[in-house]
């Protein structure tokens, strides 16, 4: 599960950024967010450094790291607690 949604929310950059420059429809906001939600964090973050995307916007820049270590700690409980 956690390859697939952080490979879905890298593409989901990629794919946003693509319409952004076509002037095309774009992925909504909140569904970037909802994807780095549900454990997609580190995709994201990689997908807007390496597309160079919504990297002017302050809740982008701090919201999707953010998450991506909010990810980890959760991750990181759950292993502890229930993998031990």
């Amino acid at each position: 599960y956690f390859l697939i949604i952080n490979i879905i929310s890298f593409a989901l950059m990629g794919v946003d950024k693509k319409r952004a420059v076509r002037k095309e429809w774009r992925v909504r906001e909140s569904t970037l967010f909802l994807t780095a939600l549900l454990f997609g964090g580190l995709g994201s973050t990689i997908g807007m450094w390496h597309f160079r995307h919504k990297t002017k916007h302050w809740y982008f820049v701090f919201g999707m790291p953010f998450i991506m270590i909010i990810n980890f700690v959760i991750i990181g409980f759950l292993c502890y607690h229930f993998l031990l």
